[in-house]
């Protein structure tokens, strides 16, 4: 076990726990987020909502335990862009709220650039995927 070898599973918990925890928060605190949602005239909040819980938790969790690394990861990215462009990057000219708007955009960019190293590389070293791989090559 190398310093670099535990840098995939740092990597993997670090931008999982983002999405395991605004998943939760979004879910804890359905109503509120839908109401938000319903205010910058998003259709369908509740749908929506609902659908986004279950992609930051179901992604997130496929992408600590690198199950399915790529394929969670891809869904978060899909999950981002118009949730980026939606939510902080229309406000980013706001007077009273622009700078935090600009920040979380550029939060999401890094997160997205992240999540991108992983749809390349997969979970890597201590993820399912990469066990799974190695039980199939012994045979």
């Amino acid at each position: 076990m190398t310093t670099v070898s535990l840098l995939n599973p740092l990597s993997r918990f670090l931008i999982a726990f983002i999405f395991l925890a605004s998943g939760a928060g979004k879910a804890f605190a359905f109503a509120p987020t839908a109401t938000m949602m319903s205010s910058v005239g998003f259709p369908s909040p509740s749908f929506f909502l609902a659908c986004a819980i279950l992609i930051e938790l179901i992604g997130g969790t496929g992408l600590l335990l690198g199950f399915g690394t790529r394929y969670a990861a891809a869904a978060l990215i899909v999950f981002l862009i118009p949730a980026t462009l939606i939510f902080h990057a229309q406000f980013a000219g706001d007077p009273v709220s622009g700078q935090e708007q600009i920040a979380h955009t550029l939060k999401n960019l890094a997160i997205i650039g992240g999540l991108l190293k992983f749809v390349a590389d997969g979970g890597g070293d201590y993820s399912l995927d990469n066990r799974h791989e190695r039980k199939e090559i012994r045979i």
